[in-house]
Order: structure tokens, then sequence, then C-alpha cells
């Protein structure tokens, strides 16, 4: 029997899917109705967390925070049976990742940080990604249940705030890219250009593709050969703000990187390729060496 807890989108689809290949679920949140909403799938609510999990051989979690997750993990501690395997998909911090991993190793019990890619309908699918950190012998207990519940699986080594972090990192991506998206939409609206004329300008240039090259190019850290100066890329920079500055409309991204690069000009930098804007974040620290 497996124990779910967390049934907000992601964690109540995943139930369903579960539910899908006749798995035995038990089912707890913290807002009692989300948990009796999924009687009709068969999954078996609970009022009682401790309860719900009561002769569970594995349980998972998808809740919203480091502290929720410690709280709900102590309400429910008095049901856990002797080999749990605490799995947990809720998006956390490095720290809280790993704490949790040694202090349910000290009770005798197991964790695996198991954070994921992917949206509800993906739960339901079992399509998207999965990462999961923890020992090596624990995650192979489990991975064959686990690959049933996602597309793809990736285990990324035996600490798992490593999972955590590369979490973090994907989130960090995806928040990156809307927010620069954003910019681009409002400087497109502040010059006339429609939607569909921006969609088929990435297309043309193959926007996708420049993120793994762009990357690559970054880790080489050499900013001596530019194919865009800094001094010219600031220029340019210039003029998109004021294209939408003379719209009324304010963006959020380029702002701040032109504070970059005004302090890099006049520390003589002007001649470097733009991408020395990324210098500080490919140094390597003591901490890391």
């Amino acid at each position: 029997m497996i124990a779910f807890f967390g049934m907000g989108l992601l964690g109540s689809n995943f139930v369903r899917a579960l539910r899908r290949r006749g798995e035995e679920v038990h089912v707890w949140n913290r807002t009692p109705e989300r948990a009796f909403a999924l009687k009709d799938v068969g999954a078996k609510p609970f009022n009682n967390a401790a309860d719900a999990v009561r002769g569970a051989s594995r349980l998972h979690l998808t809740l919203p925070d480091d502290a929720i997750v410690d709280a709900v993990l102590k309400s429910a501690e008095p049901g856990f049976s002797a080999g749990l395997v605490i799995i947990d998909h809720s998006t956390v911090s490095t720290e809280g990742a790993r704490r949790r991993a040694l202090d349910w190793a000290e009770k005798g019990f197991h964790y695996l940080h198991a954070p994921v890619f992917m949206g509800p309908q993906n739960a339901l699918d079992s399509t998207g990604l999965m990462l999961v950190g923890g020992p090596r012998e624990l995650f192979s207990r489990v991975e064959k249940e686990l690959e049933k519940m996602t597309g793809a699986i990736k285990y990324v080594g035996a600490d798992t705030s490593r999972a955590a972090a590369l979490k973090l990192i994907g989130n960090s991506f995806i928040l990156t890219l809307t927010t620069g998206l954003r910019d681009i939409l409002l400087l497109a609206k502040s010059m006339g250009i429609e939607h569909d004329d921006v969609t088929s300008l990435f297309d043309s240039i193959h926007a996708g593709d420049m993120v793994p090259v762009r990357l690559k190019k970054l880790l080489t850290m050499d900013f001596s050969q530019p194919t865009w100066e800094l001094q010219m890329a600031r220029k340019d920079a210039g003029l998109m703000i004021n294209e939408a500055k003379n719209a009324g409309l304010s963006l959020s991204v380029l702002p701040v990187l032109t504070q970059m690069m005004d302090v890099l000009i006049q520390n003589g930098q002007a001649q470097k390729d733009w991408t020395i804007v990324a210098q500080d974040a490919l140094q390597v620290s003591s901490a890391n060496r």
C-alpha cells in the first residue's frame, strides 16, 4: 500500500494515475475535502496523517515548503512502519532536503528527494522528468515504481540536496525565461509588432537551440574574442529600453542588465564579448575548489 500526502493539482493527479494502475493508495491533505474528493477514483482518504500512512511501504509527498513537509512528517510519524520509504516530490531548500535525509535515517526510516518537472497533466499521463537524490541502494529498490510515475527519471547521486539544487536551477530557468519573454513581448508591443511576427522570428533564428550553445560558450570563459562587443550590446539594450519607455512601458530584465554592463564598461571591459556579464557566476568559489 502507498500513502500520498498533498492533494493539490499535482498530487491528486499522481494519485489518479496510481489508481489507474491498480495501486492501493491512502490519501491525506491538510484540507480534508481535497483528499475525500479522491474517493471517486478508489483512493482511501483519511482525516489523520498517522492513520493514512499506517501500513504503507512508501509515503509520497507533494507539499508547499520545508516547514510544512517537516510538520506533516512529524504528525504522521506515529503511523510509520519499519522500513518506510519517504519520497518527497516537494520543491524545497537544499538544506532541508539534506537535513531530512539525515534525521529520518537516524530514526530508522528512509528518505529520497524526488522533485519533478511535471505539471498536473504530466502527473496524470506519467510523462515529464523526475530527479532523484539519495542512497543508490534505496533508489534501486524503488526505481521501477518511480519509473511508472513519470516519462523519464534521472538519478543525481547520494546527496539528497543535489536533487533539490537541480530542481531550483530548473525552476530558475523557467522563471527567468518567462520574465525575459515578457520583456520581449512588451518591446514588440511598443513598436507595433504582432505576436505572430515574434513567433515567426524566433522560429527563423532557431531560438530554442541557442540555450545549450550559449551555455557552452559561457563555460569557456573566453571573453577576449568578441562576437558582440559589450559596448555595442549596451547600445542596443539602451535602444530597446527607450522604445519601451517611449510607449509608456517598463521592462524588467534589461534595465538591470544595463546597470551591470555600465559597471563593466567603466572598468575597461567595453571591447570584451558581452557575455562577460556572467563572469562572476562562472568564477569557481574557494568552497567549490
